[in-house]
Formats: structure tokens, sequence, C-alpha cells
């Protein structure tokens, strides 16, 4: 197997990990839109909002799991490329974050389906947010053997 490291994997006792992330924030261009759109796109993969702050001379919203470390605020837009993948636990929630995705007004930029490429049971989806970032929702099948 080539070594992924390179690309963000851990190894820990023979399983592919999660690499350690421990929070990211980009700018959007319409803050309202965009929290529509994670608040549903998301919450296939078990990430939600937890935190709001509007309180402050810029908005921002929160996601996560257990703790915000997903987040938007309303600055001018990220530019560039920017791309983040999302743990899903298992293939019917990289589906369900694809379909969910574009009927909140995302663009597809990659369905469903295994990329071997990558390693073999890498199974992912991409889809561009409403500002053009390219969100990914992946699960790394391991074959047992």
């Amino acid at each position: 197997m080539a070594d992924t490291r390179a690309a963000g994997y851990a190894f820990s006792n023979g399983q592919l990990g999660p690499a350690m992330i421990d929070h990211m924030t980009f700018g959007v261009s319409e803050f309202e839109r965009s929290v529509q759109f994670y608040d549903r796109a998301l919450a296939p993969l078990g990430v939600r909002r937890l935190f709001d702050d509007s309180s402050a001379t810029v908005k921002a919203t929160g996601y996560g799991d257990t703790r915000p470390w997903f987040w938007i605020a309303e600055h001018d837009p990220t530019s560039g490329k920017l791309h983040i993948a999302i743990r899903a636990n298992g293939r019917e929630a990289v589906d369900a974050f694809h379909r969910e995705a574009l009927l909140a007004g995302g663009t597809d930029n990659g369905g469903p389906g295994l990329r071997p490429h990558y390693h073999p049971g890498y199974y992912g989806a991409f889809v561009l947010d409403p500002d053009g970032h390219n969100i990914e929702a992946v699960f790394h099948d391991r074959p047992a053997g």
C-alpha cells in the first residue's frame, strides 16, 4: 500500500484513522444561505450546528460532533481552492450527504463511489458549497485481510 501520511492519514493498530484537526474557519459570501446549506448537508455525517455567535462584529457558526471544529464566518469568502473531507460512518451516510447537499443548493463535484486510486475501500462524494468550496464525505471501508 502507498504511504498515505502525506495525505493526512494516520495509522493506529493497523487501522486507518483520522488525522487530528483541531478546527478550521473560512469566510462565506452569504452567511444565512451557507448556514442553511451546512445544516442540511452535514447532518447525515453526524455533524451539527453547536454554536452561533452573532454578538461579535462578525457572525460565526460552529459545527461539530461533540465540539465545534468546523466554522463558517461572515467574511469575504475564502478564495482559492479549499477542500475539507469529513469522515462518514458508512457508505449510506456518504450517499445521504451527497443527496442532501445537492438538495440544499450544492453542486455535484463527484458522486458517491469507490475511489480505489486513493486506497481500496475509499468511498467518497464531493460537492461544491454555495461559495465553491469542495466539501467531501468519505468512508474508509477497510477490507478484511
